[in-house]
């Protein structure tokens, strides 16, 4: 059995603590792990013990580490998982994952419909373009095609038209089935599916000759 001989707090961080055992240097924790286990100087720990007090040190590392990525974007579980992975054992994860979740502090579903909303009144994406978006997040099949579902059609139709007219005046100049081609790329490159693409582009150019 191993004896505590020292604690001492860090000169570079008042937070954390490290342990001495049998007059050697044993680990740095958190300052309120020493609280947590009531360790003291001439307590003796155990394999138990001492796995114990690490796992719950990880714990807290990667708790931090997922708050304070958070404070800079939301996350989506599997980013959040992705990024923790970096440092940290999956059974640590786990942990911290159902912490977050508790707390609200990731949820899919609500994170889909946020930036669903933002890519399309702000960006004014079609659906197909946020789709991508929200996979390239992370965010789960079920939670994209829920937010998706919200889209208005109307809404839709609106912002192709928007962009359409925006493009338009860069194009105007040239012959309408070049000018068309141009438009139905542009279009479909920010997310707006066939049929969304022909009826802007039909009743904007007042055309229903071109088939892309």
């Amino acid at each position: 059995m191993a004896i505590i001989t020292k604690l001492e707090a860090q000169k570079k961080n008042e937070d954390r603590v490290n342990i001495y055992v049998d007059d050697k240097y044993f680990v740095g924790v958190y300052k309120e792990l020493i609280y947590s286990f009531n360790l003291k100087k001439g307590d003796s720990i155990d394999e138990e013990s001492l796995k114990e007090m690490l796992d719950k040190e990880m714990f807290i590392k990667a708790k931090n580490k997922a708050i304070n990525m958070l404070t800079r974007t939301d996350k989506s579980e599997k980013t959040m998982r992705d990024k923790l992975a970096e440092d940290f054992d999956e059974h640590i994860i786990d942990q911290v994952v159902e912490f977050l979740e508790g707390y609200k502090l990731i949820d899919d579903n609500s994170l889909a419909h946020k930036l669903t909303n933002k890519n399309v009144h702000l960006n004014k994406w079609g659906k197909n373009k946020i789709k991508q978006n929200l996979y390239t997040k992370g965010i789960k099949k079920e939670d994209i095609n829920d937010a998706i579902s919200d889209i208005d059609d109307d809404v839709e139709f609106e912002n192709a038209m928007y962009l359409a007219k925006k493009k338009y005046a860069q194009v105007n100049k040239l012959e309408k089935r070049k000018a068309y081609q141009k438009l139905y790329q542009h279009l479909s490159y920010k997310g707006f599916d066939y049929n969304t693409v022909k009826r802007v582009l039909d009743k904007l150019l007042n055309t229903d000759e071109y088939d892309m």
